[in-house]
């Protein structure tokens, strides 16, 4: 087994997960570069190599297919021998989000009432079933590294306590879709973390803000750099750091 910490990163192909990849890089791990599209992390791998460092390797991983979880798993103990950081990243929005539709607008036609359930199921199965799949998956390396921490990155829309507040300001767009799937994930992490609390594993979630990614038509308002520091600054906290926490990097702890 060699003694650098590899983190993997779950749809590091592009957006936060790439900017994550990247950042983990400059701190001198070894990033694995999780894509569903190989092709496409061998080009995010050679892109980090070109503005960071060598250290970024590209893993195919599809969270919704069992048979490619499996696949990355076996390479990782074949190839690297360990795993010190998972970091899920990996998640869908909207499958039917028609294009210049705004947010707003798709929201009410995934009301409680009229939601497609093969809307909610797909973006289910990546946001919520992809990241138990590939936690399931992972673990037996996680658990033969020391100090191996997970990374769960969630989003502020989940929670039900700021969504009980009627003057919450993304209160309108509350729903079984995206937001809902991000409540479910965040639930995830306190079992997880209340799992791995005797074995010493840190599980945390963060958010990264609303950032300018492909997950929401580039409408954000924060950029990539911002929306992965939390993630970044989660993933290297030391053996005395927190678990079961819900984070975000500049607003702090959030409520569940």
């Amino acid at each position: 087994m060699q003694n650098r910490c590899v983190a993997l990163v779950t749809g590091a192909n592009q957006g936060i997960g790439l900017q994550i990849a990247k950042d983990l890089v400059a701190h001198g791990l070894i990033v694995l570069v999780g894509s569903r599209n190989f092709e496409r992390g061998v080009a995010a791998a050679r892109e980090i190599g070109k503005e960071v460092g060598p250290d970024a390797h590209a893993l195919q991983l599809d969270v919704t297919d069992q048979a490619s979880i499996i696949a990355a798993a076996k390479r990782v103990r074949h190839e690297f021998g360990r795993l010190d950081v998972l970091i899920q990243n990996a998640a869908i929005s909207n499958t039917r989000k028609l294009p210049g539709q705004s947010v707003e607008d798709y929201a009410k036609t995934t009301r409680p009432s009229n939601v497609s359930l093969d809307e909610m199921r797909a973006v289910w199965e990546t946001n919520v079933f992809g990241v138990l799949a590939v936690y399931q998956a992972m673990l037996p390396l996680l658990r033969g590294t020391p100090g191996a921490r997970i990374v769960n990155v969630s989003s502020g829309a989940g929670s039900l306590t700021a969504n009980s507040d009627p003057a919450f300001s993304h209160r309108a767009v509350f729903g079984p879709v995206y937001p809902a799937s991000k409540t479910a994930l965040n639930a995830l992490t306190v079992a997880m973390a209340i799992e791995l609390e005797p074995e010493g594993i840190k599980v945390n979630a963060v958010s990264p803000g609303f950032t300018r990614t492909n997950l929401n038509g580039y409408a954000g308002t924060e950029t990539v750099e911002e929306g992965a520091r939390e993630a970044v600054r989660v993933a290297l906290l030391g053996p005395d750091g927190p678990t079961g926490t819900f984070t975000h990097a500049i607003r702090g702890t959030l409520p569940w």
